[in-house]
This record gives C-alpha cells, structure tokens and sequence, in this order.
C-alpha cells in the first residue's frame, strides 16, 4: 500500500476539492468541510496558477467561516516551493479568522515524489494564525521550521522522507503548551533525514510538552536507537498512544523497548511496517495485549540482500 496519499479529512472535516474555474458545482458551506487547493501545471490550454486559483477561492467562498484548508499542487513541486503558499496564507490573515487546520503538500506519488516536494519556512503561517489548532507539511526538503511559541496548537505533523535534523531541533525547542499530539516522520539521511536521537531529547524529557498525549517518531531508519531511547523517556508516562511504526524497527530495538519502562498504560502502540521477527512479535504482544493495549504489527517489512550477502532494510516512505 502507498503511505503517501491525498487527505481524505483534516481536523475532522471530509477534504473538498475546490473546483476549478468552469465547472458548475454548489459548493458546500464554508465551515463545513476542509477546502483543498490545488493547480494541475501539466493541464493544457493556460492552466491556472495558483494565485489566481488562491484569489478566485477568496473571493467565491464565505471566507470568515471557513475552518480548514489543505494545499495541494501549487505549481512543479521541484521548481516552486511553498513560499508562495505560506505568504498567500499570511496576508489573508484578517479574512481567514476562523481557520483552525492548514497542512500544505497534499501531494500524492502520481504528483510528485515526496523528496520533490520543495518547502519553506512554514511558521510564519503559525505566527500569522494565533487560534490555528492542527498545522501539518509534507516534504522535507528545503522545509525550515526555527523554534515558535503558539498557545493554541493542539496537532503537528511532518511527513517526509527525509526530516532535516534543524527541523526537529526547532519543533523540540519551540513553546507548545498545548500540543496533544506530535507526528514526525524521519526519515533517511539521503534525503536529508539526519535527525539524531540527541535532537529528540527535549521532546522526549517531557518537559517542554506538558499536554503531549500522542507521540510518533515514525519512517526512521534509526529506529532501534529511537526505541531504545524512548524505553527510558519521561515523555512516554503521559502518553496515551507512541507509534514507531513505517521504519526499520528490529529485534534488538523492540527488546530494548520491553526492557523500559512499563508501557501497559498505553491504549494503543504502533509497530506495523517494521522487521520483528514474530516470536519477538508474540512477547509484545504478550507483555501488553492482557493490559488492553492495542498493538499493530501488521505489514511486516521483507528484507533485501546485498550482493555480498548483507541483509538490506527500507524505511516505508524515502523518496
């Protein structure tokens, strides 16, 4: 299955593509869905560009109303990042004022690669919208995120093949009293994913997330030290929920993950994508399902062998 897909629902409204300037389709309430923009470049005969996808939007819809918007396609992902998407956001500030959901790179395989999709700085759209509750991005590369204070954010989510090392430093560092739930995929380092655990150790002390209820360190090819670092983590006793999964999780780093702290107050733990071996598979499973933890290790990961006779392990999402 693609892990990479186009939202169906953001902030628990169903995803409405915004039509395009011929079509003769009602619209829905503005409040009632989450409006997806997004331009077609390839498209024949003067497509249109997202400026003027951006303003025609503006101008048709009850923009004081609207709650939630994911950006899709907004010209070549490799030729044009996100700035133009993040300032176009940031100027309609006065007009958006019930917006409480944005995730920018709604972008699918059949659209671009992950690793083409070209970002920017994204906080000023944080800055710019004080009540926003749930802000996410896809794409890591050329993605900055330097260290923020919003009081209001409850949801933050970074898909990527590649999350850059500076990226998570600034998450860790930043003022996010409210944050319930925090989704980082790593990623690799040949896309740009050189996160190490040390940059996670603000996040994981617990200290500057006091309402983290949900914990994801997924796609990582560094998994097993990710694992073992989160067996003795403070942050893991208030949460609910911790997912590594989409990464190369194996024995040694789920037997690291059982040999910590107690994890039997969590309703629901995440492995599925990994390379568990099922007798290790069958311990988690033991250690935790009679406590009613959940736990998902389904899609077990196939390893590849290297010419000469290494065993070769893939994250789920890369390129």
């Amino acid at each position: 299955m693609s892990h990479v897909e186009h939202l169906q629902e953001l902030h628990g409204l169903p995803a409405f593509a915004f039509p395009g300037p011929d079509a003769r389709r009602e619209l829905p309430e503005a409040g009632a869905v989450a409006w997806r923009l997004a331009v077609d470049p390839y498209r024949n005969n003067a497509p249109e560009t997202f400026e003027a996808l951006w303003d025609r939007f503006l101008d048709t819809v009850d923009t004081a109303s609207v709650r939630a918007l994911v950006i899709g396609q907004w010209g070549e992902p490799y030729d044009n990042d996100s700035g133009v998407v993040v300032q176009r956001l940031v100027d309609a500030r006065d007009r958006l004022t019930a917006l409480q959901a944005v995730f920018i790179g709604d972008l699918e395989m059949e659209e671009a690669e992950i690793s083409w999709i070209e970002q920017s700085d994204v906080t000023p759209v944080l800055d710019a919208y004080p009540l926003l509750e749930e802000f996410g991005v896809r794409g890591g590369t050329g993605l900055r995120f330097p260290a923020v204070s919003h009081k209001r954010l409850r949801t933050l989510c970074f898909e990527a093949g590649g999350l850059p090392g500076e990226v998570v430093r600034g998450v860790a560092a930043s003022e996010l009293p409210s944050l319930e739930y925090l989704e980082l995929w790593l990623g690799v380092d040949e896309y740009g994913g050189d996160a190490t655990v040390a940059d996670l150790a603000p996040v994981l002390s617990g200290g500057r997330l006091p309402a983290l209820r949900h914990l994801g360190l997924r796609n990582s090819e560094i998994q097993d030290e990710i694992a073992a670092a989160v067996a003795s983590a403070p942050v893991v006793a208030q949460l609910k929920s911790l997912d590594l999964s989409l990464g190369v999780l194996t024995d040694e780093g789920v037997a690291a993950l059982l040999a910590g702290q107690p994890l039997t107050h969590l309703s629901w733990l995440d492995l599925h994508h990994n390379f568990v071996s099922d007798p290790v598979a069958e311990r988690v499973r033991a250690a935790l399902e009679p406590s009613g933890v959940e736990v998902d290790l389904s899609e077990p990961g196939d390893e590849d062998e290297d010419e000469d006779g290494s065993v070769f392990r893939y994250t789920a999402v890369a390129e």
